[in-house]
């Protein structure tokens, strides 16, 4: 029914020799074959940017782990990993049994994946001070009128939800939207001609409160072809003030407001006639 994502795309922000740095990581998917890439750029500066990318498609099982070295701001940086055991599934990235580590001035900057403390016996340094923070989850999902994936809104990894983008956009009806989150209806959105662009907020399992920004111009608009739609996921906090209740609806207290998580999840849903 759908063609699952060939790339998704992960930043963070790091403190390397007391110069706050993103790190994106970029893993893709073809038929056969699974790759990273890992760019170091330094947010005022649009043409620092210094890449490592690791090709996880060859036979050899020594050839899964390996080091290499760049410089970005002046400042070396070891990029150390270990796929070996890694799991893949139907999604770029592995499930488990993998790390990259990323070293500069003797401290663990940023570590990827499960297998944390052996990325720390090989490197042998210790962790920094600041610990790195993950602001931006961005993928590219495929479809005609229905579009999967599964994803955090906070960030952590722990708790993922299923998200399912349906849409009718031909036909006597007017265009018509809807989002499901882990199999509950969200949002339905009608006379997309009108919206679409917009926002709203939506209350998902666990009284998780999460505001949806679209943008499907190009999918109504756009020329004959493939053509993508944007969607921007991020958690809102609750402050002390207000309690989310149990039906989902938010308890107003003295004082507070609601803010929205650093994180954000992006999903780019291509529609391919």
């Amino acid at each position: 029914m759908i063609d699952q994502s060939s790339s998704v795309t992960f930043i963070y922000i790091v403190e390397i020799a007391g110069i706050t740095l993103n790190v994106v990581a970029t893993w893709s998917k073809s038929i056969s074959s699974h790759s990273l890439s890992v760019s170091i750029e330094n947010p005022k500066d649009d043409r620092n940017h210094h890449t490592v990318k690791i090709d996880l498609s060859g036979w050899s099982f020594w050839g899964k782990k390996g080091l290499k070295t760049l410089e970005a701001d002046g400042t070396r940086i070891d990029v150390y990993w270990d796929f070996r055991q890694a799991k893949f599934s139907n999604v770029p990235e592995p499930s488990s049994g993998f790390y990259v580590a990323l070293v500069s001035q003797d401290v663990v900057v940023l570590t990827i994946g499960d297998l944390v403390n052996e990325a720390m016996k090989r490197t042998r340094k210790r962790p920094s001070a600041r610990e790195a923070a993950l602001v931006c989850k961005k993928e590219h999902v495929y479809g005609k009128r229905v579009f999967y994936t599964r994803t955090a809104f906070d960030g952590t990894g722990r708790r993922e939800h299923e998200v399912v983008i349906e849409t009718s956009l031909s036909g006597p009806e007017e265009p018509e939207m809807w989002i499901t989150v882990d199999g509950v209806a969200a949002m339905r959105v009608m006379n997309l001609n009108w919206r679409f662009r917009g926002n709203e907020v939506v209350t998902v399992k666990e009284g998780v409160a999460v505001e949806i920004y679209w943008d499907i111009h190009d999918w109504l608009f756009g020329s004959c072809g493939s053509s993508c739609g944007l969607f921007v996921f991020k958690q809102k906090l609750v402050s002390e003030g207000r309690s989310l209740s149990f039906n989902g609806g938010v308890d107003e207290n003295e004082g507070g407001e609601d803010s929205l998580s650093e994180y954000c999840y992006v999903l780019y849903a291509v529609r391919v006639d």
